[in-house]
């Protein structure tokens, strides 16, 4: 294997490295539910991700019917209590993403994650799936006062890896814009939870598959 230049490898998690998509679903169509709203397929819930629970409830209530602050209000804790209990039914890593940290491992490249998912959710579902001890560094959206695309939560990621030289994959703007204001490259995944084409992200690079990350950073040029 070719050296890889880069120190420490980070991931945003939902739609980057998780597909959270089932859980995430099932919490949207639960809270719906209460107010007597049709449930939502699997796929459409996708566009409504990536800015957070409140936005992805104000999406979800705003294509089912009407949505004000009130509805708000009173439905997100019963969508964030749902979720709470019901964090790793559906949710998996994508394929190929397993594979491609045990390439990175063997080479001692670090990987870490940064995601605007609070604590509350990311701690209990990363150890449900078994992944927490796989992370030099998890950054959620509350560890510090600010989330992305602000880059301190990017550059704390980076810190607590042990620093090095970085590159950050993900699947928003907030992931991309985030990366480059924290001064690292980016790499947008086409296969995540996008409101519209990858190339709108403008990251640096753009991945199908996980099985392309270890070749494209194998022939990084910089």
């Amino acid at each position: 294997m070719a050296r890889i230049p880069f120190d420490v490898v980070g991931f945003d998690l939902d739609g980057t490295l998780l597909d959270t998509s089932g859980d995430l679903a099932a919490a949207v169509n639960y809270a719906l539910a209460t107010l007597d709203r049709p449930p939502f397929p699997v796929e459409a819930i996708h566009p409504f991700v990536g800015k957070g629970a409140k936005v992805m409830l104000e999406r979800a209530l705003a294509a089912s019917g009407a949505c004000d602050d009130g509805l708000i209000t009173a439905t997100l804790p019963i969508l964030l209590d749902y979720y709470e209990q019901n964090l790793a039914v559906h949710s998996i890593p994508y394929p190929g993403a397993i594979a491609a940290i045990d390439q990175l491992e063997q080479v001692g490249v670090k990987v870490a994650i940064c995601t605007n998912k609070s604590e509350r959710f990311t701690i209990p579902l990363m150890h449900q799936i078994g992944l927490s001890e796989r992370f030099a560094s998890i950054v959620c959206g509350d560890t510090l006062q600010v989330s992305k695309p602000d880059p301190a939560p990017i550059h704390e990621m980076v810190a607590r890896a042990g620093g090095g030289r970085a590159i950050f994959l993900g699947d928003t703007i907030n992931d991309i814009a985030g990366a480059r204001n924290a001064a690292i490259p980016s790499i947008a995944v086409s296969f995540g939870f996008l409101d519209g084409p990858v190339e709108l992200l403008q990251a640096d690079a753009v991945i199908d598959h996980f099985d392309e990350l270890v070749p494209l950073l194998e022939n990084w040029q910089s």
